[in-house]
């Protein structure tokens, strides 16, 4: 099934590289400062990479976004009320038990279901909620004039801040669980070769 087209493997590849780039220059501004060099990059060339990165990983989700709103990919987002829990059940009942069991998938992917029900929640969640409060949060530290001088009587630039860093952080583990699920196809590395080739097959739904 050609579930990949060309405009999403570019973007998943772009947004993979933009993110390590993020994560690596993110944590050597938070572990040095800027009298201190000799860890990783540096705090000032962390800095430029840091924003050069959030721009385009910025200009990256516009893409993504708009790809969604314009093509039939937009579908595979839509999280419908009926039976939401209950299928939200069943797929965390196979990641914990089934499929060690060999049972079959509950919910294998066809040309209209890219994601299972889990899947689909934490890409939502991630795309939907956390991309945009990610970006936002970070245009912030960039103008930190705009930023109210208290909120709830803490400093306004230090909620942002952690607001930041703590979905970075968020986002950053969501990255390591999907590396990890793309393991679970029929063989270790056959859903990475579906991002490349854009094709999904059928016996890798385990």
């Amino acid at each position: 099934m050609y579930l990949y087209p060309k405009w999403i493997r570019l973007w998943h590849l772009i947004n993979a590289v933009l993110f390590l780039i993020l994560i690596f220059t993110g944590l050597s501004m938070q572990y040095t400062d800027m009298h201190n060099s000799t860890y990783t990059v540096g705090f000032a060339k962390a800095v430029r990479w840091h924003n050069g990165a959030a721009m385009t990983l910025t200009a990256s989700y516009v893409f993504f976004v708009l790809g969604n709103i314009f093509t039939g990919n937009g579908k595979y987002y839509r999280i419908r009320k009926e039976n939401f829990w209950s299928d939200l059940y069943k797929q965390l009942k196979y990641y914990s038990f089934g499929m060690f069991r060999g049972e079959k998938h509950p919910f294998p992917v066809t040309m209209e279901r890219k994601f299972n029900p889990l899947q689909k929640f934490s890409y939502v969640l991630a795309m939907y909620a956390g991309m945009p409060v990610l970006i936002l949060s970070g245009f912030l530290l960039l103008f930190p004039e705009v930023v109210p001088d208290t909120i709830f009587g803490i400093s306004g630039l230090v909620l942002n801040d952690v607001l930041h860093i703590s979905i970075g952080f968020i986002l950053s583990i969501f990255m390591i669980i999907h590396i990890y699920t793309c393991t679970l196809g029929a063989k270790p590395f056959s859903l990475f070769w579906g991002m490349i080739s854009g094709y999904h097959r059928a016996d890798d739904d385990h």
